[in-house]
């Protein structure tokens, strides 16, 4: 399949082409294991800091492959991982927005306060520009990730009209970022892009890391929501693409059987709660699916 350039996904962004595995060579890999570890600039329900060590030794055995993520979310992954070159995917279109601005340096410029007061006002702004087309531009990423760390629970989640509907948290205290120029030097070497899985451009060999919406009732963090459709689709997408797959998700009876019955190979992990609108912080139990 083609690669495409950054240029043709994101007209504003460098153009560069994702090169072969000549370019990750051992003094690279040194380097980037030298920089110092990034942490998510987001919260995002059901991040995967923890998750980054268990994959780490898999990822060591491949990394002269391009590393793709179809649902890129929070990025703890990824930043844990830490690939040269990445495609990195996400239906959500301000969250990729978010990314995209980050890549060119983003500054936030708007107040920032936990109070209720600002708080409303700033959603109430994002999301007249969600409806007057100017969701992608800079001032909507500063309001996005203002939302995203003042909102109760870091939720994002939008209604049927793609309005950010998350209200205000209940935070004694938030530390706020103004620049993002620790995250812009990685970030930039990256891809973003904000389409269906289907519609993404890979190869053949690419190794493909998927943490798509928990298998639960509540999955409308993107206007129309995921259903078990599309669990069903993205686990069979996933299941056709000849190089290497990582998956890992709730471990719900019918995701374990979904995975097994495309011969997927199953292991299980105790996850730690990191959001749960009742308080319950105890031990998931979550599925990491392999396919080699």
């Amino acid at each position: 399949m083609k690669i495409p350039l950054a240029s043709e996904l994101d007209p504003a962004a460098t153009a560069m082409s994702r090169q072969g595995p000549s370019t990750l060579n051992s003094s690279a890999s040194e380097q980037r294991s030298n920089e110092p570890l990034l942490t998510p600039a987001l919260k995002w329900a059901g991040g995967k800091c923890w998750l980054g060590p268990h994959l780490k030794p898999i990822w060591e055995q491949q990394q002269h492959r391009h590393y793709v993520e179809p649902f890129c979310g929070g990025l703890a992954v990824t930043l844990g991982l830490r690939p040269e070159l990445a495609l990195l995917n996400d239906i959500n279109p301000h969250l990729i927005n978010f990314y995209r601005q980050v890549q060119r340096g983003l500054e936030v410029a708007i107040e920032m306060r936990n109070k209720e007061e600002v708080f409303y006002a700033h959603r109430s702004r994002f999301n007249k520009l969600i409806k007057h087309g100017a969701s992608e531009s800079p001032e909507a990423a500063q309001l996005f990730y203002y939302l995203n760390r003042t909102c109760f629970n870091g939720l994002c989640r939008f209604n049927r009209k793609g309005e950010f509907n998350v209200p205000f948290g209940l935070y004694k205290t938030i530390n706020y970022a103004a620049d993002f120029r620790q995250y812009k030097p990685l970030l930039e070497k990256w891809i973003f892009t904000n389409s269906d899985l289907e519609s993404l451009s890979i190869r053949a060999d690419d190794l493909i890391y998927a943490d798509p919406p928990y298998d639960v009732e509540f999955t409308a963090y993107s206007a129309g929501g995921f259903s078990w459709d599309d669990q069903v689709r993205t686990a069979e997408w996933l299941a056709a693409h000849p190089g290497p797959v990582l998956l890992s998700n709730q471990a719900t009876d019918r995701i374990v059987s979904l995975y097994q019955s495309l011969g997927f190979e199953i292991s299980y992990l105790e996850a730690p709660r990191r959001i749960s609108c009742t308080g319950d912080r105890s031990l998931a139990r979550e599925v990491l699916a392999l396919k080699f």
